[in-house]
């Protein structure tokens, strides 16, 4: 059996339909309302920061994936994170399971450096040191060997169904909307960001390849790595319409934080 931890996100979901799709349909979604993804699949709803639950959700499991994402709450990721981290990884020791873990980019350095598995952790901002912390523990299990597990990171999303991006909230929903695009920051830097099906997809494939364990994976994006100014002409090829756009500058989102917890909480993640 393969579970799903945190299966009812965007990654979770597609996660499902890919391995029933490609691997096996002997699958357990694990969420605190875990609703089926396949007809076939084995439903457990847990709250995975209590340990015993945790344990419980990865029982009988061969490998077991870690989707899981969290409000975007600082504080909440604090307290949160690390602890259901742990109880996920006392689990699938306990339980003889293998562990992929689902990454994102936000421990790296915020530069213009190409970013490779390699590359040091250098965290800005409090979500980035919580990203950092739980990526080390996970590291740590594995360079011991107390843990077959694998790391899967993937850069900012975007895509159809539950996606929840800058790039979705500013390009594509303004877009349905018919209101004039938003860009942080510029439209001339070039940005890795990954479609959501194939991030799910590529972690489903990863997770069904035993030479693939051990090591951390960036997960495939387009070369080119288009600028914004790129991704939107692209769009508007795609629409048949011109879609302008503005660029917000960086000084808007310092003044708009003061007072909007939502921008103070994405301010740290732009670069």
């Amino acid at each position: 059996m393969q579970t799903i931890l945190g299966a009812n996100g965007q990654i979770g979901e597609e996660l499902a339909r890919e391995l029933k799709r490609s691997f096996t349909s002997d699958i357990r979604v694990v969420s605190r309302k875990a609703k089926k993804v396949n007809d076939t699949d084995t439903v457990l709803s847990a709250d995975l920061s209590i340990r015993e639950k945790a344990i419980e959700a990865v029982e009988g499991s061969e490998i077991a994936y870690f989707t899981l994402g969290l409000p975007m709450d600082s504080a909440l990721w604090e307290t949160q994170f690390p602890l259901i981290t742990r109880n996920v990884i006392d689990a699938c020791k306990i339980n003889g399971a293998k562990l992929v873990f689902f990454d994102n980019t936000y421990m790296y350095p915020q530069d213009d450096r190409v970013l490779t598995e390699q590359t040091p952790f250098a965290p800005v901002g409090r979500k980035g040191r919580v990203r950092k912390v739980m990526a080390e523990m996970v590291l740590k299990e594995m360079q011991s060997g107390a843990l077959e597990a694998v790391i899967c990171r993937a850069p900012e999303f975007y895509g159809p169904g539950k996606t929840q991006s800058i790039t979705n909230n500013l390009i594509f929903d303004r877009i349905k909307a018919g209101k004039k695009l938003r860009v942080p920051l510029s439209a001339g830097k070039k940005r890795s960001m990954i479609w959501t099906l194939d991030a799910s997809r590529a972690t489903a494939l990863i997770g069904n390849t035993p030479g693939a364990f051990g090591q951390t994976w960036h997960l495939p994006v387009d070369e080119s790595r288009p600028a914004y100014s790129e991704f939107i002409s692209l769009a508007a090829e795609v629409y048949g319409r011109e879609l302008p756009y503005a660029v917000i500058p960086r000084l808007v989102f310092e003044f708009g934080s003061l007072f909007n917890k939502q921008l103070k909480e994405l301010r740290e993640l732009l670069p």
